[in-house]
């Protein structure tokens, strides 16, 4: 895994954004398309911002699916993954999205879901995923123990307190209470099949999971370590999520 570390989440989120972006031009240039994840959340807020202003992309070659969405969220509600992607990203682009694949979380049956976005993304290998890592070292709604051997690219996912609170914290919800307790994920395997992984951690409150990330023990307790197995990942810190690693990684 390569680390870089930049003063502020504004230059953190540009670097990110600008390294994506060269993977989604080369799978273009070589294959006439490209197929890329998206993460949500306040972590992601500068980074696909900066993958806006981005030049020399052709979008309407890209098709974009996410990670995670709530089970029993309506798409209307503050907090959806689905209205964040679309008014934050999808509806700024300059040319609609090849395909945009979201995660329908209010859908009666959400393993039929998980199905068939599972087909869906099988027939389109992931060449950018951007990504992120949560206060309690998950990655996509994986929290610990994480399941690093299913093959299933979708899951139903019971969330863990930590992970409900990290959401309330981020003011996408007014009580624990209103955090819905279940969500749809991709899965730890899928994230990991993407050509290149961009893992964008900004924040103080982020600092203990990327310490137990990059430098603890790979384990299904913190999801997130897993990433260093990946041949071609890289993490963007700033300097607050940084202050807990004990490696020099000017």
């Amino acid at each position: 895994m390569k680390i870089r570390i930049f003063d502020d989440k504004v230059t953190m989120g540009q670097a990110a954004a600008a390294a994506g972006a060269a993977g989604i031009r080369q799978a273009i240039a070589e294959r006439g398309r490209a197929n890329i994840i998206l993460a949500t959340g306040a972590s992601q807020f500068e980074m696909l911002a900066a993958l806006l202003e981005v030049g020399g992309i052709d979008w309407s070659a890209v098709t974009i699916f996410h990670l995670d969405e709530y089970i029993g969220l309506p798409v209307d509600h503050p907090a959806s993954f689905r209205l964040y992607l679309w008014r934050r990203f999808i509806s700024r682009l300059p040319v609609p999205p090849a395909a945009f694949h979201p995660v329908n979380g209010s859908a009666p049956d959400p393993e039929a879901v998980c199905a068939e976005l599972g087909r869906t993304i099988a027939a389109a290998p992931i060449d950018v995923a951007f990504i992120g890592i949560g206060e309690n070292g998950h990655i996509a709604f994986n929290d610990p123990p994480a399941d690093f051997e299913t093959e299933r690219p979708y899951l139903v996912i019971k969330l863990d307190e930590r992970c409900r609170r990290q959401q309330l914290g981020e003011g996408w919800f007014p009580d624990l209470a209103a955090v819905p307790e279940r969500a749809i994920s991709m899965s730890v395997r899928q994230i990991l099949k993407s050509r290149t992984i961009i893992n964008t951690v900004p924040d103080a409150r982020k600092a203990e999971a990327v310490g137990n990330a990059l430098e603890g023990e790979l384990t299904p307790l913190c999801p997130a370590s897993i990433l260093r197995t990946h041949p071609d990942c890289t993490t963007f810190l700033d300097r607050a999520s940084a202050s807990g690693l004990a490696g020099d990684y000017a």
